[in-house]
């Protein structure tokens, strides 16, 4: 599943982190809304992935970040998630996967133009790391 590739390279970014850094106390997780991640499944599986590692009991802080667009041709901006009520199963399951195909379904509620840019909320990465003193 995504969800366990995405936790299986968190996991591996914070085993590096930990190598660098010594014992880590607190992780904040950024996911971009774009990304669609099954939150439920992305914590499990982080969870099950760094039992018996350095960084068993780390306490992992997932946050997810709004998706905003705006129209390069009328600069309308809008949320992902209004452009989620236009798109049908197949679209929303073909941007889970490779969120860069967004622009082949969505357009701007504006004027229909599938020129825009995502301003926010794309992709996973980690925000912060707290190291234990």
């Amino acid at each position: 599943m995504h969800e366990w590739a995405l936790a299986e390279s968190v996991k591996e970014s914070v085993l590096n982190l930990y190598k660098e850094y010594g014992a880590i106390k607190k992780v904040r997780v950024s996911i971009g809304e774009l990304q669609q991640i099954d939150l439920e499944i992305f914590k499990y599986a982080l969870n099950e992935l760094v039992k018996g590692t350095a960084i068993e009991n780390v306490d992992f802080e997932i946050v997810v970040k709004s998706a905003r667009m705006r129209c390069n041709v009328c600069g309308h901006e809008w949320s992902f998630k209004d452009a989620l009520k236009s798109l049908g199963e197949d679209a929303c399951e073909a941007i889970h996967f490779i969120p860069e195909l967004a622009h082949s379904f969505i357009r701007c509620p504006k004027c229909n133009s599938p020129d825009f840019e995502v301003l926010g909320g794309r992709g996973v990465w980690i925000e912060y790391v707290e190291v234990k003193k």
